[in-house]
C-alpha cells in the first residue's frame, strides 16, 4: 500500500495568536534580573529569575551579547497639508538620507517636504524630504533625505529630537524611563531600531559578575555603525 506526500502551504495567518492585553506589560520590572525565566532544558519546564541564568550556564558555554544601541528611531511631524505623519527610520544611508518606514493617511508627492517635530524648546527647523522608495520602485521603505539649520547628521538629529522605537503592543508614549529601559546596559554600538529583548534582563551585576570570564562571551551585533538593523 502507497500512501501519498502532501505538502501544506503555509500563510501568515497561520502563526497568529490570541494575546491578551491585560497578560502584555506596558512597563518592565522594576529590577531588570527579576523577570521571570522559563526553563526548558529539562522534560518539564521550570520557572525561574532571571538572575538564576547563571547557574544553568556551564564552563566552556558560549553566549554572544548584542551590543547594538537603540536609537531615537521615530520622528514625527506633518505634511504641507497639515496631515500628520509618522516616520520609522531603519537604515542611514549617504548624504543625510535615510530609509523609514512611513505612517500616514495619505502619502505625500515625491519631492513633498515635511515638517517634523523638535525636541521641545529646540528651533531647528527639522525637515524631510521624500525622494521615492527604497530600495527600488517597489520598495516597501521611503527614502528621504534630513536636514535642519545646523546640517547635523541622521544620528545626530535622532539622538536630539527623535523618540524611543516602543514596541506597537506598548501603547503609551515614550518617556525617560524608556529611552534608559528600553537599551541593555552593554549597548555600545549605534544602530537598532530594536531592542534585543532577552538582553534587557541583564543588570550590571549579572551581564559583568556573575556571568564570569569561565565561560565564554563574544559581542555581537552590527559591525557597521552607519546600518540601522
Amino acid at each position: 500500500m502507497h500512501t501519498t506526500a502532501t505538502t501544506r502551504t503555509y500563510t501568515l495567518s497561520d502563526f497568529d495568536f490570541e494575546l491578551p492585553p491585560e497578560l502584555i506589560a506596558q512597563h518592565p520590572a522594576p529590577e531588570r534580573s527579576a523577570s521571570r525565566l522559563l526553563d526548558g532544558t529539562n522534560p518539564t519546564p521550570v520557572d525561574r529569575i532571571f538572575r538564576d541564568l547563571p547557574s544553568l550556564i556551564h564552563p566552556g558555554d558560549l553566549m554572544v551579547f548584542n551590543d547594538t544601541r537603540v536609537m531615537n528611531a521615530r520622528l514625527f511631524g506633518e505634511k504641507p497639508t497639515g496631515g500628520k505623519l509618522e516616520l520609522l527610520i531603519e537604515r542611514v544611508l549617504g548624504g543625510n538620507q535615510v530609509a523609514a518606514h512611513m505612517r500616514v493617511s495619505k502619502k505625500p508627492e515625491v519631492g513633498t517636504t515635511v515638517s517634523l517635530l523638535g525636541a521641545p524648546g529646540s528651533h531647528d527647523h527639522l525637515s524631510a524630504t521624500l525622494l521615492g522608495r527604497w530600495p527600488d520602485e517597489q520598495g516597501q521603505l521611503f527614502r528621504f533625505v534630513l536636514s535642519n539649520d545646523a546640517g547635523d547628521d541622521p544620528f545626530t538629529l535622532m539622538a536630539r529630537h527623535g523618540h524611543v522605537p516602543l514596541p506597537p503592543y506598548i501603547t503609551h508614549s515614550d518617556s525617560a524611563e524608556d529611552a534608559q529601559r528600553y537599551q541593555t546596559v552593554f549597548a555600545k554600538n549605534p544602530g537598532a531600531v530594536a531592542a534585543p529583548t532577552a538582553a534587557l534582563h541583564f543588570d550590571e551585576a549579572l551581564g559583568r559578575g556573575h556571568v564570569s570570564a569561565s565561560q565564554n562571551r563574544k559581542p555581537g551585533g552590527s559591525p557597521d555603525a552607519q546600518r540601522v538593523v
